[in-house]
């Protein structure tokens, strides 16, 4: 291949599911070392996308290029009535590991995901935060070259999915391995990616680490999806913030009257009407009450030509 350190590449790749074509023209790689993030709103086509590049669905058109094998963990974390080694042993012996190192490797998978005290336990006796440990153990001890996750952290309370979070940061990074991650939660990509890959409506319209896309989101679009639910409009330039951009403070040369509290843990989110649009901010206990004028500062945020904010493409 022309670049070693890319494992994975697609070119203008389309993928239809019956008549409908759900990705289209989609170009991205990815590289050893490196943990990507495939975030986007339900019905984008994320399970669509992975699926064609594990090989699992035809392509439409484009290509795709893959190098070395490719290991792929679907969303749903089933396993074998059987115990969780023989489910992660099972799989290993599937992959074609000499069964002298199954075990071993098993263990290790195990270990990796907090998880090899549950060895010898019935699969069907796990929790289902177990399972997932489980299923994410068993698709990391195969060593793949490329591995791709789909929602490995769905379906679980919010403890219990931050527990498994931060041991699959760990378990998941390797230096000669490239992982893709379909998630739905904008948390977990931050937790997880060294780079995202935005997929809305099909198309790819946005790649960049977390830091970077935050900081300058191109699209008025991709900024709405990453949480700037804040607008202020001067008439020629649209400023778009997240509740962080939003400061309250009494020498703040803005003033906005509160229009909605909402309890959060330990403090209110707030909505603020201001005279050029609305937005939002955390503020600690005891917050401003309903009605009341507060006055604030805002800084940072992304910046857009109302133009373009207010064309039929970045309003969906």
């Amino acid at each position: 291949m022309t670049e070693p350190d890319v494992l994975l590449r697609c070119e203008q790749l389309s993928v239809r599911r019956g008549r409908r074509e759900v990705v289209r023209e989609v170009s991205a790689e990815l590289r050893a070392g490196e943990i990507v993030a495939l975030l986007g709103p339900n019905g984008a086509g994320k399970s669509t996308l992975l699926d064609a590049l594990a090989g699992a669905l035809p392509v439409a058109r484009g290509r795709v290029e893959r190098h070395g094998r490719v290991a792929v963990a679907l969303q749903s974390p089933d396993l074998a009535r059987r115990t969780v080694l023989a489910n992660v042993t099972l799989a290993l012996a599937w992959w074609g590991v000499p069964r002298a190192e199954r075990a071993g490797r098993a263990r290790e998978a195990l270990r990796a995901m907090g998880a090899e005290h549950l060895a010898e336990r019935a699969a069907g006796a796990l929790s289902g935060g177990e399972r997932r440990r489980v299923h994410i153990a068993r698709a990391i001890a195969v060593r793949s070259d490329v591995l791709l996750l789909d929602e490995p952290f769905a379906g679980l309370d919010a403890e219990v999915r931050a527990s498994l979070l931060e041991d699959a940061v760990s378990a998941l990074r390797s230096a000669t391995r490239a992982t893709l991650v379909v998630v739905h939660d904008r948390a977990e990509a931050w937790a997880l990616a060294d780079r995202l890959l935005i997929l809305i409506d099909g198309r790819l319209v946005a790649s960049g680490s977390p830091r970077e896309l935050l900081e300058q989101p191109p699209t008025v679009e991709v900024a709405r999806f990453l949480g700037f639910d804040g607008e202020l409009d001067d008439g020629s330039e649209l400023l778009l913030t997240r509740p962080a951009h939003v400061v309250l403070d009494p020498s703040g040369p803005l003033e906005a009257r509160v229009t909605r509290v909402i309890p959060v843990e330990d403090g209110a989110r707030l909505e603020l009407q201001l005279d050029r649009g609305r937005v939002y901010a955390v503020a600690a206990l005891p917050s401003p009450g309903l009605g009341q004028s507060v006055p604030l500062r805002v800084e940072g945020g992304a910046r857009f030509p109302v133009a373009e904010a207010r064309s039929p493409v970045a309003s969906g």
